[in-house]
């Protein structure tokens, strides 16, 4: 990591200050084997450079807390995917052959069985045949075809989650209006890419179509050479704030009203740095707050101290929109061009525990707001559209349930035959794979030979009509 300080005629706080006492002041409290100190002296006049010549990268320190709710996710990606197919569909049903096709978005690969993966939430998705329309070569017998629709109740659960999202509309579009302003310099992001952001964010399926057409005084849809992005139309100064930062003195309940005599750092329950990292940490801390949204990236010097603290707080203001105060690191780095963010990006994220948490579960890594969950790990504040998500887990935990109460009766033997067949396969598929104990990640979180399945490509493939219309819900499709 590089950190090169600006020139002194263009820093105030350094006008007065000498080149060698400059290099004092930074030398004497960093240990000398962590930082090296070099001048240049040409056209602007004398600068210093700070560079770490540390090569070992920082170590991540797992958080057993923080990491549940990604395995939670990941539990749960199949639920949300199909869910996603069948609400896309004017009668909200699909054939089973037709969602074979669809293996790829549904991240299932072969030789699992889609049929038994279904069966995995009886509360969620239920089975159930059509008559086929007669063919000249079948025109005396009777055919039907196997689909697949959702429970009444995950029915609900899905229109009371969409209607919540339009009477939040003006909330949802705020959120976009913030990141097109965080978007230097020309505050505009490709559709393709919110795409990707746009589930953790909380926004509608469909708001290509709703959101943007319905607040046309913050933000349009224009095409660029690279495809149609959402171009800012309205700087809103009450939006250009950054989140505010929590009090340190409080959150950690000191009765004396004085300044410590050592200099805290808030950090994560049970974490513990290196002495140099820590005071790097400190140094951070105490350089003046740069505003993402009132400060060009390209008004900065690449390498600086302020260029990172740039990129902290963008990264930072992005998490505090999303649900869940969390998103994939992947997901950030589409952005990287447009929000100024550095090319190491992750590096950066693990290099400032006390800020943010990368989380190596699953084949993705994800990256959580510290401040955004208390020392249980969990969600500090939660909005509506967590709690439909909460209710939609407790849902998937009651389907559970019933598939090993089904289970226990086959191995005593009392259970009816015309389920005898189906519940064999349940019951094989299940002593397989281990996934009887698929939501008790309290448990499962605290081993380190968890199995996680994050089926999650980043270039999904979309499954949906351009025409199709929602009869009871709303009009929508995948992501």
């Amino acid at each position: 990591m590089s950190i090169a300080l600006a020139p002194l005629i263009s820093t105030p706080t350094h006008i007065d200050a000498p080149p060698v006492l400059l290099e004092s002041r930074f030398l004497r409290p960093l240990p000398k084997h962590i930082f090296s100190i070099s001048t240049n002296t040409r056209k602007l006049g004398a600068f210093a450079v700070i560079t770490c010549s540390s090569s070992s990268p920082h170590k991540i320190v797992r958080d057993r807390r923080l990491d549940k709710h990604v395995v939670k996710q990941n539990k749960i990606r199949f639920v949300q995917k199909l869910k996603t197919l069948l609400l896309s569909k004017p009668q909200h049903f699909m054939h089973i052959q037709v969602l074979y096709k669809c293996r790829s978005y549904l991240s299932l690969h072969k030789p699992r069985s889609i049929l038994l993966m279904i069966r995995r939430y009886p509360t969620i998705f239920e089975l159930f045949t059509i008559p086929t329309p007669p063919t000249p070569f079948h025109a005396t017998g009777s055919l039907t075809q196997l689909c697949v629709r959702l429970t009444p109740a995950a029915a609900a659960l899905a229109k009371k989650e969409i209607d919540l999202k339009k009477c939040m509309s003006i909330s949802l579009a705020a959120k976009l209006q913030k990141l097109l302003m965080l978007a230097s310099p020309y505050h505009r992001l490709l559709l393709s890419k919110l795409v990707h952001l746009g589930p953790d964010l909380g926004l509608p399926v469909n708001f290509r179509s709703l959101l943007c057409n319905d607040h046309p005084d913050k933000f349009k849809v224009v095409d660029t050479s690279y495809g149609r992005a959402l171009q800012l139309v309205t700087w809103d100064s009450d939006l250009a704030k950054a989140l505010p930062l929590r009090d340190v003195d409080k959150s950690h309940g000191l009765i004396v009203d004085r300044p410590p005599k050592f200099k805290h750092l808030r950090l994560r329950k049970g974490l513990n740095i290196k002495r140099h990292h820590h005071e790097y940490l400190i140094k951070f801390r105490e350089v003046p707050d740069v505003c993402p949204y009132n400060t060009n990236v390209d008004d900065l010097v690449k390498v600086s101290i302020e260029a990172e603290k740039r990129a902290c707080g963008v990264v930072r203001e992005v998490l505090g929109m999303t649900v869940e105060k969390r998103t994939l690191v992947d997901h950030l780095t589409h952005f990287r061009k447009e929000f100024g963010l550095p090319n190491k990006l992750r590096g950066m994220l693990v290099r400032h525990p006390e800020m943010f948490y990368v989380s190596l579960k699953g084949e993705r890594d994800s990256v959580f707001l510290v401040e955004g969950y208390n020392d249980k790990g969990g969600l500090v504040d939660k909005d509506a559209i967590s709690l439909v998500k909460d209710e939609l887990m407790e849902l998937v935990r009651e389907g559970k349930r019933l598939r090993r109460e089904r289970i226990k009766e086959y191995v005593n033997g009392d259970v009816n035959q015309n389920f005898e067949h189906q519940l064999v396969d349940e019951y094989c598929d299940e002593c397989e794979d281990g996934l009887d104990d698929l939501f008790q990640v309290d448990d499962a979180s605290s081993k380190d030979d968890v199995d996680v399945d994050d089926d999650e490509s980043e270039d999904e493939e979309e499954f949906w009509t351009a025409d199709s219309t929602l009869n009871d819900l709303a009009d929508s499709g995948p992501w």
